[in-house]
């Protein structure tokens, strides 16, 4: 996850650059160049976690809430620098020609930039940070992010002012930095305290360490009856074997749940097509297990991609839980990019978590990215030993994706099939465990979430009793060498 703090921390204020009263002067003194750091480098500063901090400055002010950001993430940084320095003459706010003016006046000025981040790619996090220059960001940062790659990383924009707020003046800049998930601004006075940055950046709980483990699981770290989480792009811990419910309705879904978590399970998955949310809502407040430690996924299907919004109130309702931990589209359908901006929506408001998608593969996934803000957590498709999409789950890993197999015992037409296979029935014995067992452990030993549906409690625990052996090189070799391409469904 990228975090991308872009600062500007030093526009002068002699003549009001900022704009009348919008950055403190007392910190904002006139310069007759910027002042940048005197160690800096083409290459970031160095520190031990994986957050940047970028950021242009004329007077410094920005760059002090920079060096609070720093101290509490431990980020590198890295400073923008003009080719040509601000004078204050530039920054002249009630000069129309000056050449602040002029190039906030036409959208296609790009102010060269000294140099190029050259080890962004190292970073999962970068903070983005400017002054605000009449109700805008500066050109120089359209500068910066036009001429970087910004594909699966976070950025957390923050700006430097006396009074306005972030504005448009950070949706505005969405558009050059397509495939990033962009954090809700802020505004900062340049005196603002420490204890502020702190309490708003751990808000927003940031993933700094690249630990999300994507498409390697430490199961070392699970137990029979306990499954070990991967951390998702949003920051958020996810258990890696929950309890799909595609069949289960009534009295019987209910139980079902409170049998998952009464076996340790603390994942679920749901959808508005399946007509059951309200029974695992009911199922997830009658356990008497904390919600806080449970994890629910629901999904919206293409029929409710025109109005999502009412859609997302449904679940809502429906469930009960108070939030929902993972909103999925379905499929792809008319208005689904329509369907999760509405989504990425409720993300802000912290009525669902974390959003991602269903049955999207290579070309649906590229074509969807660009146009999004929040970068799916999660996509599940089918995949079983039969179908082992092998192709588009290393490529949704190599973006930062974590990927669910929604048929992980090979669902309806392969199941029984799958279940009496002799290599598998081989494998089996050889551990001393069942085939639904050496599927699911296959699975988490490629990197692949399973979320296995039943109402049979002691199918339930069978389940997640799985972390107490493994399968070795050649075995994942013969269970590969089952894949036949061949899908059940068609999406």
């Amino acid at each position: 996850m990228w975090l991308l703090s872009l600062m500007l921390p030093g526009l002068l204020l002699t003549s009001n650059a900022c704009g009348p009263n919008e950055e403190p002067v007392e910190t904002e003194e006139a310069a007759a160049s910027p002042n940048p750091d005197p160690d800096h480098t083409s290459d970031p500063h160095p520190a031990s976690g994986r957050a940047l901090v970028v950021y242009f400055s004329c007077t410094n002010t920005t760059k002090s809430i920079a060096d609070r950001i720093v101290e509490a993430t431990d980020a590198a940084t890295w400073r923008i620098e003009p080719e040509v320095a601000y004078t204050s003459e530039d920054l002249n706010y009630n000069n129309s020609s000056s050449r602040a003016n002029r190039e906030q006046n036409d959208p296609s000025v790009r102010p060269a930039v000294k140099g190029k981040c050259e080890n962004l790619a190292d970073y999962d996090v970068v903070f983005l940070g400017c002054p605000i220059w009449w109700g805008e960001a500066p050109k120089i940062i359209f500068t910066f992010l036009e001429g970087h790659d910004f594909t699966g990383k976070t950025i957390v924009p923050f700006c430097t002012s006396h009074s306005s707020g972030v504005g448009s003046s950070v949706t505005d800049l969405h558009r050059l930095a397509t495939g990033a998930e962009w954090k809700q601004g802020r505004r900062f006075g340049g005196n603002e305290s420490k204890e502020t940055i702190e309490n708003w950046v751990e808000s927003m709980n940031l993933n700094f360490n690249n630990d999300t483990n994507t498409g390697v699981f430490d199961l070392s770290k699970g137990m029979n009856g306990t499954a070990p989480t991967v951390k998702l792009s949003s920051g958020y811990d996810m258990p890696i074997v929950g309890l799909g419910t595609y069949s289960l309705h009534g009295a019987t879904c209910v139980n079902s749940v409170k049998s998952a978590l009464a076996a340790g399970f603390r994942k679920f998955d749901t959808a508005s097509i399946y007509a059951n949310e309200k029974e695992v809502g009911q199922g997830v407040r009658e356990s008497g297990v904390p919600r806080e430690e449970i994890f629910v996924a629901t999904k919206l299907y293409p029929n409710q991609y025109s109005n999502p919004e009412a859609a997302i109130d449904e679940c809502l309702r429906k469930l009960d839980i108070g939030y929902i931990d993972l909103m999925l589209l379905h499929h792809p359908g008319t208005n689904d990019v329509k369907a999760y901006k509405a989504m990425e929506k409720y993300v802000a408001a912290g009525k669902i978590r974390s959003i991602g998608l269903s049955c999207y593969y290579v070309k649906e996934i590229n074509e969807f990215l660009p146009n999004v803000n929040i970068k799916p957590v999660l996509v599940q498709n089918e995949i079983h030993p039969y179908y082992q999409d092998t192709e588009v789950m290393e490529h949704l890993h190599d973006l930062g994706i974590v990927v669910e197999a929604w048929y992980p015992l090979g669902g309806r037409g392969r199941q029984k099939e799958l279940l009496s296979d002799p290599v598998l029935s081989e494998i089996a014995a050889e551990h001393n465990k069942s085939v639904v067992q050496v599927i699911l452990r296959w699975h988490l030993q490629r990197g692949v979430v399973a979320i296995p549906g039943s109402s049979n409690p002691d199918h339930i625990r069978e389940n997640i009793s799985v972390f107490d052996f493994s399968l070795t090189d050649g075995e994942m070799a013969w269970v590969a060498a089952l894949d036949r391409n061949e899908k059940h469904d068609w999406y």
